[in-house]
């Protein structure tokens, strides 16, 4: 499990670092909008430069992932990208197998570190 966990984290990192570079270099060449809803959404992030500041967090968290430093920092910062992805495949656009590979290297790289999460999870905390 330990051999596996890292590959996940090493695979996450390299995938987000990609994908988040990408945002700013532009090196991986982007086709036409997609038609419809997913255009207009897609269209109004790029916009209002959401995709600038989603980039810049995925390029810090796959690094903290690469260096092996404050791993769960670097998943908690992830998560909600992850999510949004994930939502973006199941309403909008294809390409939903790819979403869950990403979210189960996403769980393979948390599982290990779980512990660290503990503290999120309390119903109540004592003041």
């Amino acid at each position: 499990m330990k051999i596996a966990a890292m590959i996940a984290r090493y695979l996450l990192g390299l995938l987000f670092l990609v994908f988040g570079s990408n945002m700013f270099l532009h090196f991986i060449p982007m086709g036409p909008m997609p038609p419809g809803v997913a255009g207009q959404f897609s269209a109004a992030l790029f916009a209002a430069h959401y995709f600038n500041v989603v980039g810049a967090i995925m390029v810090v968290s796959s690094i903290l992932l690469l260096i092996n430093r404050y791993v769960p920092l670097g998943l908690i910062l992830l998560a909600p990208i992850l999510v949004g992805i994930l939502f973006v495949h199941i309403l909008f656009a294809p390409g939903l197998p790819m979403a869950l590979i990403v979210a189960a290297l996403w769980i393979l790289t948390a599982w290990p570190v779980r512990s660290a999460f503990s503290g999120l999870l309390q119903a109540r905390v004592q003041s």
